[in-house]
């Protein structure tokens, strides 16, 4: 039986991008429904927008099945963990002069919209404990990819005295208990990217090659796509555009125009939220039909594109497929 917040929906959310939630969430609930399984992915600032309260639970009841997300959102919900109480919200943030943006800096607080991530409590906290396991990988002769590390921290419980949030509101740790395959791309640019870049300049980690990235995801996420299409349809779906949608949608042509494979399986379900101007010239404002053209989607293959802003829609789609 639905709940009271997918009761609201369904009565409510009739036409323009409503109906397409409620049509992109239908959707998904048959994909799960017929054997299949979902893959998401998170572009923009969606840890610190706190999206872990409901995405955790739908890591926790199976609708999720891999993730692919910038080096940002991987290392923000872990910030927010450590570190939730310093942050600061700025109501006002359309009005901040460049003074008043410089007051912020002088005060190690990194704005993101309306949200400050506090530097000194955040970065600097975690820095000693991230750097313990690359400098034990790098003599040990170890390589792990970004996402690995920090499921090491996590179950090592080196942190658990410093958080600040229920963990189960972190969807960090929601997919480290279920160990789900993430994929990383980008990852150097993102703060902890900068961070081990300026160890390997000090010579405090030796081999820059410690942590995994870029090549090695795609292979890998190449390996994990080919085991599991082919028994169980892959949905995509995305928030915001760049690298973290456009890196693994790729994996399809890729294995077919590339490798050389033959029957790879297409994307099964397709839906973005994006409040990107719709245009052929940009990747995060294509509709889904251009990549039809690309060998990622096919002319059956659901497709819905819901313009609007991921931190309020997507708690509702969630809601929605976990019958709230």
């Amino acid at each position: 039986m639905s709940g009271t917040v997918t009761q609201f929906i369904e009565r409510h959310y009739r036409h323009f991008n409503a109906a397409t939630l409620v049509d992109a969430a239908n959707g998904w609930r048959d994909l799960l429904d017929s054997g299949g399984r979902m893959f998401f992915t998170m572009g923009g600032a969606m840890s610190t927008a706190e999206l872990g309260l409901s995405l955790a639970e739908m890591i926790r009841a199976d609708k999720i099945h891999a993730i692919c997300c910038t080096g940002a959102n991987l290392e923000e919900d872990l910030y927010n963990l450590v570190a939730h109480d310093h942050y600061r919200r700025i109501p006002n943030w359309r009005d901040l002069t460049p003074e008043q943006e410089q007051a912020l800096l002088e005060q190690h607080l990194n704005r993101v919209t309306d949200t400050c991530i506090p530097e000194e409590e955040a970065f600097r906290r975690l820095e000693h404990v991230i750097l313990d396991e690359w400098q034990s990988a790098d003599a040990e002769g170890r390589r792990h990819f970004p996402h690995e590390f920090l499921y090491r921290i996590l179950r090592s419980g080196k942190l658990e005295s410093e958080y600040q949030i229920d963990p189960a509101d972190s969807w960090l740790v929601a997919a480290c208990e279920k160990d789900l395959p993430m994929f990383v791309p980008g990852w150097e640019d993102s703060t902890s990217g900068n961070i081990f870049a300026s160890h390997c300049l000090r010579g405090s980690v030796k081999n820059v090659h410690v942590v995994r990235t870029g090549i090695e995801y795609m292979m890998e996420l190449a390996k994990w796509y080919t085991a599991t299409a082919p028994s169980s349809p892959l949905g995509f779906f995305q928030i915001g555009g760049g690298i973290s949608g456009d890196f693994p949608i790729c994996v399809v042509p890729m294995l077919e125009q590339d490798f050389g494979m033959k029957d790879v399986p297409l994307w099964a379900y397709f839906c973005q939220i994006s409040d990107s101007t719709t245009s052929y010239g940009s990747y995060s404002g294509a509709i889904p039909n251009e990549k039809i053209t690309w060998g990622k989607l096919g002319v059956t293959t659901p497709k819905y594109v819901i313009e609007s802003d991921a931190s309020i829609v997507a708690p509702l789609v969630f809601a929605h497929v976990l019958g709230w």
